[in-house]
């Protein structure tokens, strides 16, 4: 009997790191894309909004080679829908602020999604803003967006910062 019930367990033991493998080898593929779509992101954001070291045309051109699809959606309600229309706003605020900046503070990526928490200024010495960018990406293109943000106020009711 003693024989049978190690058997049991043995098997059970054999069965478990099976599944424990299956699980891990199905969850691995996941991560590598989020991994990927956050990498793509974080590129695609620092040539849209730090890179003012490259003219303005060679970013627009670098964003529309490597970063948007054809069929990029807008969901933030002050651009127009459209990649076109995006590169068309900041190509605009390229011209009006050429120190525009920005600096990711915190990032995550779940599935074909990816979340920015960003700092935003369009001069050095200004307060800024907080913002959060959520990209939906595929084939390793942005294909759609979402954006909230405030001004960094002058005085908080509380000690945290935005960031």
């Amino acid at each position: 009997m003693s024989s049978r019930f190690n058997f049991k367990y043995c098997l059970s033991g054999i069965l478990a790191t099976i599944a424990a493998t299956v699980c891990q080898a199905s969850e691995s593929p996941s991560s590598t894309v989020e991994q990927s779509n956050l990498k793509k992101a974080v590129y695609c954001m620092e040539i849209l909004e730090s890179r003012n070291d490259l003219a303005p045309s060679t970013r627009i051109e670098i964003l529309r080679n490597e970063c948007y699809s054809e069929n990029f959606t807008e969901h933030a309600p002050h651009i127009k829908d459209g990649r076109e229309a995006l590169f068309s706003f900041f190509t605009g605020l390229y011209k009006k602020y050429p120190e525009l900046s920005m600096s990711i503070k915190r990032s995550a990526s779940d599935s074909d999604l990816v979340w920015l928490h960003l700092h935003v200024k369009h001069t050095p010495e200004a307060r800024g803003r907080a913002a959060i960018q959520i990209f939906k990406m595929k084939d390793g293109k942005i294909v759609e967006h979402w954006g909230v943000g405030t001004s960094v106020p002058e005085k908080s009711l509380n000690d945290n910062t935005m960031f």
